[in-house]
This record gives C-alpha cells, sequence and structure tokens, in this order.
C-alpha cells in the first residue's frame, strides 16, 4: 500500500472513496451530511459507517462518514480502530484509493500516525494460502492535511513502521506448523535482523546442552523438529545509557501439550503459542528503524511440544540454567519452562530489565478475557513504564497480583519447584514460577493467551493473529529516559 500526503483542498482530492471523521453533537463537516444527521439515520456512534457516493462538489467518488463518538473522549487509539474498520469496509467493496481528511485541532504526528496504523493493519488479511476467490486490496492510502497542520510526514512514516511490524508478526502467527518449525523461525529472524542492520545469533540443541538449559530441552525431546533459541540485537549509534531491555519472547510454534495432551477440539489454534516470540522480533524489527537511544536485546526460545516415544513424562525433574531443579507434574505448562532458561540467559547477558510476552496460561482469558492482556511485575517503576506505553498505543493491560504465599501453590516434595500449581489461581502460579527466574532483575510478564489471537474478526482487524503487544514494547523502549 502507497502511503500520501496531500495539501490541497478536500474538494479537490481525486480518489475512489474520502473518509470524514464525525463526532457527536458537532457539525460543520467538509460535507454538509447535516439532514441524515438531522434525520436519525447517521448517529456519529464508534465505528457507525455510512457510505455516499457522488456527493455534491467533491472530486472524490464516495465520501464515508465514520462515526467517532464524542470529541472530549476520542484518542489516537480509537483513530487507529476506525480508521482500520474504515479501510476495511471499502476493502471488501473492491475500493483501491482512500483518502482520511485529518481532524482539525488534534496534533499531526501523533494522529497522523495513528490514521496510517489503522489503515496498514486493517488491509491485512490471512489469506496467503488461498488459491482461488477475489483477493481484493487497497492501492493507496492518503492523510489530507488540514491548514496549519504539521510534521504529518513523519507521524506517517511512525505509523508504517509500526503497522508493518505489526503484521510482521501477525503473518508469522498464522503461519502453519509445518511450515512455522523452530528452524524456520530462526532463519525469519535472521533475514529479518540482516534487512534492519540487526545483530542476530542463533543456539541450537548442542549450545544449549553446554548452557545447561535443561528445562528448555526438556520441552523439545518430544518433537522430531529441533530446538531453537533466538537471539536478535540493536545497539544505538551513541549509546550513553546503562539500560540494557531484554525482550524474552515464548517460541512454542506447535503445541500439542505433550504427554499431557490437549483436547483435540481447537488444537489447530495452537500454532499461536509462539505469539510472544512474534511480537517480541516484530517489535525488534520496528525499533531497527526508530533508532532508540537504549540497548534492546531479543530472546526467543523456539520448540514444538509433542508426544512421542522420547516426550519428557509427568513426574520428570528438569535442571534449569539457573540451577533450580523443576518437577514437570504437567507436560503441557511448557511455556513458563522454556521462558525459565530464556530469563536465566537474558540476566547473564547484562540486561538491567527484562519484558517477557507470552501465550501463557488459559486462567488468564478467564480472568480477564480476550480485552486486556495481564500484566505481573517484581518492579513498580517498570511497571508504571510498561503501563504508560500500552495506554498511549491502545494495547491495554490489567496489573495482576504476585504477592509472595502464592509460591506455596509451586511447593514439590521431590524439586526446588512444580511447573503448575492447583486449579485456582493459575495465571498467578505460573508469573510466580517466572518470577524465580527473572530473581533480583526489574522485571514484567505479560500474558496475552486472551488477546493474541481472534477467532471471529472484528471491524478493523481480520481473524487470528493481532500481533499484541508489538507497539507497546516499540514505545516503551522509544520513550525510555533514565
Amino acid at each position: 500500500m502507497q502511503i500520501l500526503v496531500e495539501r490541497k483542498p478536500i474538494g479537490e482530492i481525486r480518489v475512489e472513496a474520502l473518509i470524514l471523521a464525525i463526532f457527536e453533537g458537532e457539525k460543520g463537516f467538509s460535507l454538509d451530511a447535516a439532514e441524515l444527521i438531522d434525520s436519525g439515520e447517521v448517529t456519529c456512534r464508534p465505528l457507525e459507517l455510512t457510505l455516499i457516493h457522488n456527493p455534491k462538489g467533491m472530486a472524490t467518488i464516495r465520501v464515508l462518514l465514520a462515526g467517532a463518538g464524542r470529541s472530549e473522549q476520542f484518542e489516537p487509539a480509537q483513530l487507529s480502530k476506525l480508521i482500520g474498520a474504515a479501510v476495511r469496509y471499502l476493502k471488501s467493496r473492491s475500493v483501491k484509493t482512500i483518502a482520511f481528511e485529518m481532524i482539525a485541532g488534534r496534533d499531526g504526528r501523533d494522529w497522523a500516525s495513528a490514521a496510517v496504523e489503522g489503515a496498514v493493519l486493517g488491509s491485512f488479511e490471512p489469506d496467503r494460502y488461498k488459491t482461488s476467490g477475489d483477493k481484493k486490496s487497497v492501492e493507496s492510502f492518503a492523510l489530507v492535511a488540514v491548514e496549519g497542520m504539521n510534521e504529518i510526514e513523519e507521524g506517517a512514516t511512525r505509523g508504517r513502521i509500526l503497522a508493518e511490524a505489526q503484521n510482521f508478526a501477525r503473518a508469522m502467527v498464522n503461519e502453519p506448523s509445518n511450515i512455522k518449525t523452530p528452524r524456520a523461525v530462526a532463519e525469519a529472524a535472521v533475514r529479518m535482523a540482516a534487512k534492519y542492520g540487526l545483530e542476530s545469533e542463533i543456539f541450537g540443541r548442542e549450545e544449549m546442552v553446554q548452557l545447561g538449559m535443561g528445562a528448555l530441552l526438556g520441552v523439545a525431546q518430544g518433537s522430531a523438529e529441533p530446538p531453537t533459541f533466538v537471539i536478535v540485537r540493536y545497539s544505538p549509534s551513541f549509546e550513553h545509557s546503562q539500560v540494557h531491555l531484554g525482550l524474552v519472547g515464548k517460541g512454542v510454534t506447535f503445541d500439542a501439550g505433550g504427554i499431557s495432551i490437549k483436547p483435540a477440539y481447537g488444537m489447530q489454534k495452537m500454532k499461536n503459542d509462539m505469539a510472544g516470540g512474534a511480537a517480541v522480533l516484530g517489535a525488534m524489527r520496528a525499533i531497527a528503524q526508530l533508532k532508540p537511544e537504549i540497548r534492546v536485546t531479543a530472546f526467543i526460545p523456539c520448540v514444538e511440544n509433542m508426544p512421542s516415544g522420547c516426550a519428557q513424562r509427568p513426574g520428570d525433574i528438569v535442571t534449569t540454567m539457573s540451577g533450580k531443579t523443576v518437577e514437570v507434574v504437567n507436560t503441557d505448562a511448557e511455556g513458563r519452562l522454556i521462558l525459565a532458561d530464556a530469563l536465566a540467559y537474558a540476566r547473564k547477558q547484562g540486561c538491567t530489565h527484562i519484558v517477557d510476552v507470552a501465550t501463557l496460561t488459559d486462567a488468564i482469558t478467564v480472568a480477564l478475557g480476550h480485552q486486556r492482556m495481564g500484566l505481573f511485575t517484581n518492579h513498580d517503576e517498570l511497571r508504571e513504564r510498561v503501563l504508560r506505553a500500552s495506554e498511549a498505543e491502545g494495547e491495554r493491560m490489567w496489573h495482576m497480583p504476585l504477592d509472595e504465599d502464592y509460591k506455596e501453590y509451586l511447593s514439590s516434595s521431590f524439586a526446588d519447584l512444580a511447573n503448575v500449581g492447583p486449579r485456582f489461581g493459575g495465571a498467578v502460579s505460573a508469573a510466580c514460577f517466572l518470577k524465580e527466574f527473572a530473581a533480583e532483575t526489574p522485571w514484567v510478564h505479560l500474558d496475552i493467551a486472551g488477546s493474541a489471537w481472534l477467532d471471529d474478526g472484528r471491524p478493523h482487524l481480520c481473524k487470528g493473529a493481532t500481533g499484541l503487544p508489538v507497539k507497546t514494547l516499540v514505545r516503551l523502549a522509544a520513550d525510555w529516559t533514565d
């Protein structure tokens, strides 16, 4: 999709469709829609879309009135959703050239970024492997500048970078697991790193054995596909900060549950169990282009969790890289095992702050539904940094408890820890497990199991992977000040 900026009167914009955001209780739009509003046909409710053909006095073929709700409640994240919904609506009608009139009185850079993000995210489809049917696409999306509005080009560039990074993560998660093996993820990471000037390193089984990553190797041993450990590094041109941010992403390319096998219903979606790893790689892609002033390193342990004659058994005990031993009570609680070794390695590499991202527990979906990610932490300041970034990007999170007495759920008579606790508080006990391996390093754990995948499309996003929380991770790095 070509992204354009137009600086001429709205009536002269020649596109197949022009999007106008309209607010409740306000009039004076570029198009006279008073009659439609007064009749009640158009209410201006959020995401309400009304298409008008051949508007008088305008060069465009169509105008799409896009309801934006109350002006005082409208934020850039809402604009991104609105534009995404509008683009998907128009694309379904074979519209190929689209423009959006920027909203007067709104800062050019942030709002331009949000609009472009919405357009690029909304245009994405999970149809790579379809060989029939009409694959519709949008050729261009133009921002029409309002008089006196500056920094639109800068915002449009940022929006494209962020949205394309998120779509990179979405496409990776959507890949079928017969193609998206641990080795394939590693190869994709190396290609991405080379393209954007990042350093990369891949560990195989031999390096993991030497490092003592017994928990990661225990999960991997049931699969014919060998594990990989992906490391991608970004360093600023002029390093003046001592901060080294580590991003750790769960990379289970398919999760059958191991010997504790999952039910057959819905198992096809377990290709998305590497959504955390994909989000971290997507974030690194954008970070390389936006160039924050702190060091950032990504760590993605990649495995398949399969049942076989070689698979680890319930009751096995593994020794992690940190030296702690773990009784594997349930082999379907594999994510925390591979993350334990990844967290230990990130600490060994000198990361001063760590954020891990994982589709870790069904329990977080029970607690928060599909609307928010669960946030757990051992460090209040880092928590606030992450929450500020998430709110700014519209990727909503909720701070969950991590009280010390939850650790009792993980007690074992045979090892330092069990990998699962009792039924209740499952998301919390999983986070408590990870906390043991973050140790004293400031750390945030994001459980994205409820928000990484859409079973049904939304007006602004198609079915499948969401790519969350790529934008939060990027903003966290970009806005970091000591």
